[in-house]
């Protein structure tokens, strides 16, 4: 909506009413306002532009726009009922109550006026003050204007803020992912050094029959995760231990290879670096994985050219295989070991028991156990002849009157008898001068036989045991199969630009969120 500010100066002649300027402004307002008894040129022609009261209304004039037109009118000889009617009305007639022409008259005839009054003595009338140029007039908003205005205006700095904090935004994002991310990519497609690889699978079979049915041959060569799993563990652990890797820069001069200044600096090794360091870049190049269900070790060997990547590859996979055979003979020792202590343990007391039997034999003379059967039966034979002879004597004193001759013989005889009982049973139960008994003898001489026994059995176990662990041993075994041969790359594998940019791009975006809400709810804690 247009509005008009009406702005004028009064010359200091008109408030001293001197003659010049009234004679000056005089005509010009004359000449300038039509007559009274005139009809105005849009009369005759039509309604002139903005007669119209409502559109009069929404032009918001000001209340001094409006005096001004009333007072316009009063001087034309209009009488209007209100301001708005006297825009009108002037309007009508063809006159803009806001011309500097009209302005001007009614300023003049207002000058006039002021002088008459100053020439009459005792009428005090106000001064016309000019207002300052940078005090302009006011307007008379309704409330809803005013309060649709303090909207827009409040809409308009929220837009302001969001645009601002917008551009702040996208200047953090540009700054601390973009840029990053650019850089990333940047590196990754122009600066970094190709990276050939070379690929390779193995796995460890075991010859173990028992999961082959107890069949012998090559169907006991299957893979078996139960009873090679430990070893593909401990032989990946070894593979990736810093072990390995000073046995590769030694004898394929791992370290020397990635310190060539044709490689760019960030993956270059330092020549002068310490093996810490060149463990570190091992591990990013040589990778291993082990899959616990199948059983297959898989090994990717990266090099900055293909014959060095295959090299490398070749030589890990023979580290493999070596390190696969010491397992199986640290388990064929370790099986053995305690069967081979048994048997001869076995054998060192089966001999001394028979050294005992040999000894305890050779300090006899004849053989007690003959001997003994000898006594004995002279001992039961002596036994039978005192037995007759006594049954004899008896009969003999059972007559009324016996023989003298033949009782004395029988019972000499009887006697005798039984002194030669008497001394075969001392030679079996007494000892002889500086040797033991002949009962002694043949007691130690068993005792040693089922000491000797004893032994025998020992070391028929031991045998068994020992033939039983040399077979477990021989299942023991372990061998590594390669199931992929690494094959010279002709391609290089690394990096992965688009792959690797994105990633970046992933982890800038995250560490500045991570760092955008740890900052926001660190403000929000202070300021609340």
């Amino acid at each position: 909506m247009k509005t008009r500010v009406s702005r004028f100066r009064i010359r200091p002649g008109a408030h001293s009413g001197g003659a010049a300027a009234e004679a000056q402004a005089e005509p010009e307002a004359q000449a300038r306002a039509p007559q009274p008894d005139q009809a105005p040129p849009g009369e005759a022609q039509g309604a002139a532009p903005g007669t119209d009261p409502a559109a009069i209304r929404e032009e918001t004039l000001t209340g001094r726009e409006l005096r001004m037109a009333r007072r316009l009118a009063q001087k034309h000889g209009l009488s209007p009922g209100s301001d708005l009617e006297a825009v009108r009305m002037l309007r009508e007639r063809g006159i803009d109550p806001f011309q500097r022409s009209g302005m001007f008259g009614l300023v003049s005839g207002e000058a006039r006026a002021a002088g008459a009054q100053e020439d009459m003595p005792g009428v005090q009338l106000p001064q016309t003050v000019a207002p300052p140029r940078d005090n302009l007039p006011a307007r008379d908003i309704s409330p809803a204007q005013r309060r649709a205005a303090e909207i827009i205006a409040i809409q308009r700095d929220i837009a302001r803020r969001r645009r601002r904090k917008l551009a702040l935004l996208m200047a953090r994002l540009l700054a601390f992912v973009f840029l990053p991310t650019f850089l990333a990519g940047y590196y990754f497609s122009a600066v970094a050094t190709p990276m050939y690889a070379s690929n390779s699978a193995f796995l460890i079979l075991s010859a173990d029959g028992g999961i082959g049915g107890g069949r012998g041959g090559l169907g006991g060569l299957i893979p078996s995760q139960f009873a090679t799993g430990q070893d593909a563990i401990a032989t990946q652990e070894y593979l990736e231990s810093k072990d390995a890797m000073l046995r590769l820069d030694e004898e394929q001069g791992f370290r020397a290879h990635f310190s060539d200044p044709a490689i760019d600096p960030i993956q270059r090794l330092d020549p002068d670096a310490s093996n810490e360091a060149a463990y570190k870049l091992y591990r990013r190049h040589v990778k291993i994985g082990y899959d616990p269900t199948e059983g297959v070790m898989r090994m990717e060997v990266l090099a900055a050219d293909p014959e060095t990547s295959l090299r490398f590859n070749q030589q890990l996979i023979a580290y493999a295989e070596e390190r696969v055979d010491e397992l199986s003979r640290d388990k064929r020792n370790d099986a053995v070991k305690v069967a081979a202590e048994s048997l001869a343990e076995a054998k060192a007391e089966r001999r001394a028991a028979q050294q005992r039997l040999v000894a305890l034999q050779e300090d006899t003379i004849l053989d007690p156990e003959g001997e003994i059967a000898s006594i004995r039966s002279l001992i039961g034979s002596v036994e039978m002849q005192l037995q007759e002879k006594e049954l004899a004597l008896s009969i003999q004193m059972n007559n009324t009157r016996p023989n003298a001759a033949r009782v004395t013989a029988l019972q000499s005889e009887i006697a005798v008898l039984r002194a030669e009982l008497e001394r075969q049973k001392r030679r079996l139960t007494e000892a002889t001068e500086g040797d033991s008994s002949l009962a002694s003898k043949t007691a130690a001489i068993q005792m040693a036989q089922a000491d000797l026994a004893t032994a025998d059995m020992v070391l028929q176990s031991a045998l068994e045991a020992m033939r039983m662990s040399e077979t477990e041993a021989n299942k023991q075994v372990r061998y590594l199969t390669v199931s992929a041969r690494p094959i010279k790359p002709q391609e290089a594998s690394y990096p992965k630009v688009f792959e690797n940019t994105v990633l970046a791009f992933l982890i800038f975006s995250g560490i500045y969120l991570m760092v955008s809400l740890t900052a926001s709810i660190l403000r929000e804690q202070v300021t609340s």
